[in-house]
């Protein structure tokens, strides 16, 4: 089962190294990460997804909890939450294929923000199932870069994860 962790550590030089270090030495997998500092200045966020069972997710929060840098985590697949992701698109759009790409961008409240005579970039923000429902929907021949960033999360209503 897919779960979303977001970790609340020290913004400091190595520390997203030891968390990532983690992961690897133990043989775990991460689908997704997203990091950045937060609106306190020593502080970051990092999300991050993976795919295991209760007792492997438990475990790696076990090891992520005894991590220095850690502060504090959440598995946020544990109740209600919000998941985003940004997608750049990069695909072949002449002739008729111009019109049907701008009918599927407008489709999934997708941007145009890049055109030239050849290729439309689309920007597009969701769940990965939208992403890849949209990926789907292509020529995957028309298809000429992808860009994502990866998972980001919070917790709905006064679920928060802070000091």
């Amino acid at each position: 089962m897919k779960h979303m962790i977001s970790v609340l550590m020290e913004n400091e030089p190595g520390a997203l190294s030891r968390v990532v270090g983690l992961f690897s030495a133990r043989g775990y997998n991460i689908e997704t990460l997203s990091v950045a500092p937060t609106e306190d200045p020593t502080l970051s966020r990092l999300t991050l997804t993976t795919i295991g069972s209760d007792a492997i997710i438990e475990q790696i929060t076990k090891h992520l909890n005894r991590l220095i840098d850690v502060v504090k985590l959440v598995d946020l697949s544990d109740g209600p939450h919000i998941e985003r992701e940004l997608m750049l698109i990069k695909v072949r759009a002449v002739g008729k294929e111009r019109e049907e790409i701008k009918r599927l961008a407008d489709i999934f409240r997708g941007h145009i923000v890049d055109v030239t005579d050849k290729t439309y970039t689309v920007e597009l923000t969701g769940d990965q199932e939208k992403m890849q429902a949209f990926i789907s929907s292509l020529d995957r021949t028309s298809i000429l870069e992808t860009v994502r960033t990866g998972s980001c999360g919070v917790g709905r209503g006064e679920r928060i994860l802070k000091l």
